[in-house]
């Protein structure tokens, strides 16, 4: 019996022409397949790319003994990728906030600003958490007393009140323009207070606000959220400046796409650069590598179990799925350890990969890059009881969790910059007492342990993201099904009235009725 194939549906008789039809459609999908993942995932493949040739060409380079002055011109390239990103992220910030706080309403800002805030403190608790117990686990600082790294020291002086001052400072700046480039920091000078009964001049240490360089994105986060608000509130009056910002935040992503296709080639080299950079990694890994490890094991743990399942636990979703979208904006803050400089790629693979709601992405994630930092959370808590360690210095329940509640509140005001936290660090070791002379060991690794504390800082900030999209998406489909329900139960009521009205009007068929109801056996009979 002949052999019969379908073609479009219809059966056809098997023969060689009909295979010859067949098969080059077959492998011309698998070649359509091939292009279209190659055309989504171009950008992801080439960043991947970028940074593995940058080991190979920093391993290269580092060969030939470069002098300072040529390592700087090899990491130009590099360097000019930071200044791009870093260049979009003022216009983004504001633009991404006004737009995003005027586009929600103002009950649904405050419930998903404090299921943000929730999530945020939980989230970099459980890290802190996460930090300390590895530390009294792993024990890095025992059997490291005798480090001689020939390292400059970093000092500190702070005072844990005055840093946590500094921060609510901040949150207001007094000049909105000079928040741009600038923040308000507390110093301290020696004031002349009177003489003691040997006519020694007694001298008394007073604050003194100075400003420091550095933009203020908490000042620019809170202004940006308010006047979003308050546009809302203008109504009509406010829309024609509400349609301004969103056009300056639609021109600034269009910038951001384009600065994506630099990032591979940018990436390449800073990657290659820090490679050619570093001094005696072997004395370092062996004198510091128990620290290193459980900084690493950390970040592993709270990035690839505790948030994912935290993000199944709300949505009931495969967290790696969604993940899998953003390996572009992980692979940038791998290279550049600066939450702010991946905010910009970050908010374009939420939105176009993940199909996350612009409105939620573009007000959260400029919060998260600047209040939400669970990476550096657990590598402070560690590095605290490490300099503990180091010094012999026995921490009781109070001090653990004074370091605890430290980190949580103080990784809020933490620079989203490279090293940012070690300035943190500082603020924990004082709140409990510790000298502040070995952050220079934690400098010494900054580069090594910042990288993977920056991927899980920009993770948290993207499942929080997803988690309200989530949250979000469920709260429309419960006001459409009510708003149904509302409408349903409308029309029932218009077709009883309509019923009545018949009734009452149409003698004849209320006549009909009643008769049909008497002779129910005669019905019967005639059926």
């Amino acid at each position: 019996m002949e052999e019969k194939s379908e073609i479009n549906g219809h059966a056809m008789p098997d023969s060689a022409s009909t295979g010859r039809i067949v098969e080059p459609s077959a492998r011309r999908s698998c070649g359509d397949k091939l292009k279209e993942f190659l055309r989504k995932n171009l950008l992801v493949i080439m960043t991947v790319s970028g940074v593995l040739v940058g080991v190979g060409l920093g391993m290269l380079v580092r060969s030939m003994d470069l002098t300072k002055a040529q390592m700087a011109h090899f990491a130009f390239p590099g360097e000019m990728l930071l200044r791009m990103l870093k260049m979009i992220i003022l216009p983004l910030v504001v633009c991404s906030l006004v737009s995003g706080a005027a586009s929600l309403d103002t009950r649904s800002l405050g419930k998903l600003g404090g299921i943000a805030v929730a999530y945020f403190l939980v989230t970099t608790l459980i890290a802190s958490s996460i930090g300390v117990a590895l530390a009294f686990i792993i024990k890095p600082g025992v059997g490291a007393g005798s480090l001689s790294l020939g390292l400059e020291t970093v000092s500190s002086n702070k005072e844990t009140a005055d840093s946590f001052l500094d921060l609510a400072r901040n949150l207001f700046p007094a000049n909105l323009v000079a928040a741009a480039f600038r923040s308000y920091a507390t110093e301290y000078k020696m004031v002349a207070a009177g003489n003691d009964a040997n006519g020694t001049t007694l001298y008394q240490k007073v604050p003194v606000g100075t400003e420091t360089d550095g933009m203020n994105i908490l000042g620019l986060v809170l202004f940006a959220m308010v006047f979003g608000v308050a546009l809302r509130k203008l109504g009509e009056e406010g829309e024609e400046l509400i349609r301004f910002f969103n056009a300056f935040n639609e021109a600034t992503m269009v910038l951001v796409s384009w600065i994506m296709w630099y990032i591979p080639f940018g990436i390449m080299f800073l990657v290659g650069s820090k490679i050619v950079e570093m001094e005696d990694v072997v004395l370092l890994v062996t004198s510091l590598g128990k620290y290193i490890f459980a900084s690493i094991l950390g970040h592993v743990i709270h990035g690839g179990i505790v948030l994912p399942l935290i993000y199944f636990g709300f949505t009931r979703k495969n967290p790696f799925t969604f993940l899998s979208g953003l390996i572009t904006p992980f692979t940038t803050a791998f290279a550049t350890c600066s939450s702010s400089a991946t905010l910009p790629s970050m908010i374009k693979c939420v939105e176009e990969n993940n199909g996350v709601d612009k409105r939620i992405s573009r007000f959260i994630l400029p919060i998260g890059a600047t209040v939400n930092m669970d990476g550096a959370a657990i590598f402070q808590c560690i590095a605290a009881v490490f300099i503990a360690q180091l010094n012999n210095f026995e921490l009781n329940a109070g001090q653990i969790f004074t370091i605890l509640v430290t980190a949580t509140a103080s990784s809020v005001g933490a620079a989203g910059i490279p090293a940012g936290g070690i300035i943190t660090i500082a603020i924990i070791l004082e709140a409990i007492g510790l000298p502040t002379k070995d952050l220079s060991l934690m400098l010494a690794v900054d580069w090594i342990v910042d990288r993977t504390t920056t991927v899980v800082n920009v993770e948290g900030d993207a499942l929080g993201a997803g988690i309200l999209h989530h949250i979000n998406q469920q709260e429309m489909k419960k006001q459409q099904e009510q708003q149904q329900d509302k409408e349903l139960s409308e029309v029932r009521v218009e077709a009883v009235a309509n019923v009545q009205a018949e009734e009452e009007t149409s003698p004849l068929v209320m006549h009909q009725t009643k008769a049909s109801a008497a002779m129910p056996e005669a019905i019967e009979s005639v059926l």
